[in-house]
């Protein structure tokens, strides 16, 4: 049977012990449908140790049905709900930072390219930053000298990466020696296919979030999610209470010269821009593919690497790189620092001693070596 809950030896022993059970919850049907199954799966059981569904709130890039989807699954389930949020601001917030502090990077030498303001599928910080350590967090400090179960609706057939997820596995996070708690990852409808979900909810007699009942998307997460399809971006951008923060995040494509996905969130639904966003958005990718372009220009062994930087450029590639650098801060509007090639080398020796906690402030550069005398002629 597909609706069998997924466990281990090592979780069955901890339910035997009446461990604490964190269940996460989006208000997702896959969520949903997990707090039905193990909460039941506790009933049959009789785990008496204390359980909770908790929601990791993302602020204003959530749709505002999960709130309320999450809430009515505590109502329906009797279960209490724990919401958390990242204390140093929503994930727009932290989207926006990130740009203020990669720009500042790319016009201090702190790194080669400029750096996009958005989580990607391979940088989930996303996900790490706002759900999993504020998710980790709540529950080390509500349970202390415990080791807690932390439940999540992932399943198999997602994607070929949760395909490979155990049923479960040690969270590190949970792991804390002032607090004496440590903790497992469990996911107990891992076999579940979007069918058993669906099913299984209707068993429940549980209304689903309005992003599927009346928008028609197909999952539920951020309202535009860096992994969502098309068609979900666009049927988000049709539920007016998304189109405030759809504008905010075409805002920042359209500053940052760096698209959402690989396409623009923008071209999702240009109509709902403000004439002066549209007015920008075509310079805006005309700039972003100049600065493809400038960036190609780098040599490949300049690009960031573990442990950058570890070698000062030689006067070539320094020159060249002040030249990128030049070119990069009219194209952007900036004003960026070291843009000659004397002080490109200079800045690498300095941040080179500062890796070893040298003084900078005594930094000699190199004088360029023979063998990078020949590269340099390679190079002309």
């Amino acid at each position: 049977m597909g609706r069998l809950i997924s466990l281990t030896p090592e979780v069955t022993d901890l339910l035997a012990q009446n461990a604490p059970v964190g269940i996460g919850t989006s208000g997702g049907k896959d969520s949903c449908a997990l707090a039905f199954a193990v909460l039941a799966h506790l009933r049959e059981i009789g785990h008496t140790g204390p359980r909770v569904l908790i929601h990791a709130d993302l602020g204003r890039v959530e749709w505002q049905d999960s709130m309320a989807t999450c809430r009515r699954l505590a109502n329906a389930t009797g279960a209490e709900l724990v919401v958390v949020r990242r204390k140093a601001g929503d994930l727009m917030d932290r989207w926006l930072s990130r740009q203020a502090n990669c720009r500042a990077r790319y016009i201090n030498l702190e790194c080669v390219k400029l750096i996009l303001p958005w989580s990607t599928p391979s940088m989930r910080f996303c996900t790490s930053e706002l759900k999993s350590v504020p998710i980790a967090n709540e529950l080390a400090a509500r349970f202390p000298g415990r080791t807690i179960l932390s439940v999540a609706g992932i399943r198999a057939q997602e994607s070929a990466r949760r395909a490979k997820a155990p049923v479960a596995q040690i969270n590190n996070r949970l792991c804390r020696k002032k607090l004496g708690t440590s903790g497992l990852d469990w996911h107990p409808i891992i076999t579940w296919n979007t069918r058993d979900v669906f099913d299984y909810l209707a068993e429940c007699r549980f209304p689903l979030h309005e992003a599927y009942r009346v928008f028609g998307s197909t999952r539920v997460s951020c309202v535009y999610c860096i992994m969502g399809s098309t068609g979900d971006l666009r049927a988000a951008a049709t539920c007016a209470q998304n189109q405030g923060i759809y504008r905010e995040m075409c805002e920042l494509e359209i500053t940052s010269t760096f698209s959402f996905q690989s396409s623009w969130l923008s071209d999702v639904a240009p109509h709902l821009l403000t004439p002066d966003q549209v007015a920008r958005l075509d310079r805006a990718k005309e700039i972003a593919k100049a600065r493809a372009v400038l960036e190609k220009r780098i040599p490949k062994r300049l690009e960031f690497t573990k442990g950058w930087p570890t070698f000062v450029p030689t006067m070539a590639e320094a020159e060249l790189l002040a030249g990128v650098r030049q070119e990069m801060g009219v194209l952007l509007g900036i004003e960026v620092k070291y843009t000659t090639a004397d002080s490109v080398r200079a800045r690498y020796a300095e941040l080179m001693a500062e890796k070893r906690g040298a003084d900078s402030s005594a930094v000699v550069v190199p004088p360029v070596s023979p063998a990078e005398m020949q590269y340099e002629l390679a190079l002309a």
